[in-house]
Formats: C-alpha cells, structure tokens, sequence
C-alpha cells in the first residue's frame, strides 16, 4: 500500500509540474482547495524578502507562480511601485486578491492566471521572481524559460530565484543542478543562504553582457 500511495502521490506531482495546462490547472485548484498551502498565510521570516526589498528599487516585481499571495503581501510595500503575481490556478488567485483586499494593496497588486512556461507579460519589470516556481521548470528547459523571460526586464532588471538545495541536511540533487544552470548561462550577481526558518538559498541574476552590473 506504501509503494502504491507514493506511486501515485509521484505521478501527481509530475503532471502537476509537466502535464497538459488543462490538467495542471485542474489539479492546482484541488490542491488550494484544501488547507494543504495554509503555510503561505505566513512566511514573513522568509529570506527571499531581503533581496526582493533590495532589487526591486521601489519599481515593478513579476512574481511566477504567485500562489495565494504571501509574497505580494508580506514584502514592505513601501519597497516596490507594482506588482504582477502569475498562476496556473484561479483559486489560488482569488485568495490572492481577497488577501490583498484585505491589506489594502490593490492598487499596486494585480494577478492574472497564466502558465508559467509560457506566459506573455504586458511590460517590462525591475525584478521578475521565481520564488520555489522554478521546481516546475523542467531542468533542460530552464535555460530557454529564463531566456524567454529575460525579453521582461528592464536594462538593469534582475531575475530572483529562490529554492532549497537541502533537505534534513542532505544535498537536493535537482535544484542544485538548476542553479548550475543558472550558474553557467547568467551572470550571478548576489546569491545568499538560510539554513533557519524557512531556509533555502537565494540567487539574484541576469542575462550575461559585456560589462555586468554589480549590486550596490
């Protein structure tokens, strides 16, 4: 019965993250549905917020895979002029947007639903963020997925990522090697790690040029 459940939980989780859109978002909205995410109500301790407060210079932050809206929420308000939160599920959106209501944001938040290896935004951004969204990218399409998206940012824009390399003390292979990826095709220009609370490691990058721009 073990082998059945996790069997199934796999199989789950991969059309979740690679299945047909009409699938994932189907499955997406089952899952906010529940009280599984209710840990989103409340990640202020998260690192990610420090370099998003930082980059985003009080400019417009893509936010890919937004969920129920913690990030757009829970990051000062005074850091950031607009926000664009993106994802697959409607019922997730519409928790963002009544949790924005509630804290009186939205005239700077706004959400639309859309899939995240292929979305269109409507304009440029200083920050685009894939905060834990970036599992969902299939490692050899992580490359051309941040190409894609590098078409949004503003001449001194940044890409944000942020995802755990370890779990109970033991290193992840999968993340780790999407931050190789990362490593090897972008230009790295800050990059942190947390190992308390929620954890994780933060890389902040953007598209190679002649003369990278270093944080300041």
């Amino acid at each position: 019965m073990y082998i059945v459940d996790r069997s199934v939980r796999f199989i789950r989780g991969a059309l979740m993250s690679y299945g047909p859109s009409f699938l994932k978002r189907s499955l997406w909205d089952q899952e906010y549905s529940t009280s599984k995410w209710n840990f989103n109500d409340n990640t202020t301790s998260d690192i990610v917020y420090g370099y998003l407060e930082k980059w985003a210079k009080k400019g417009a932050i893509m936010d890919l895979g937004c969920g129920s809206g913690n990030t757009s929420n829970e990051i000062a308000e005074s850091a950031y002029g607009q926000y664009l939160g993106v994802d697959i599920s409607e019922v997730a959106l519409a928790k963002a947007r009544k949790r924005t209501q509630e804290n009186g944001r939205t005239a700077k938040n706004q959400f639309v639903q859309g899939e995240l290896l292929g979305f269109s935004p409507p304009q440029k951004f200083d920050v685009i963020l894939f905060r834990e969204s970036m599992y969902h990218v299939p490692l050899n399409k992580v490359k051309s997925v941040l190409e894609h998206y590098a078409d949004y940012l503003k001449p001194e824009g940044v890409f944000i990522v942020r995802m755990s390399k370890t779990q109970d003390g033991k290193e992840k292979w999968r993340p780790t090697a999407m931050f190789r990826v990362i490593e090897k095709e972008f230009d790295v220009v800050e990059e942190g790690e947390c190992s308390v609370g929620f954890g994780g490691t933060v890389m902040v990058f953007r598209p190679k040029s002649p003369h990278p721009i270093k944080a300041s």
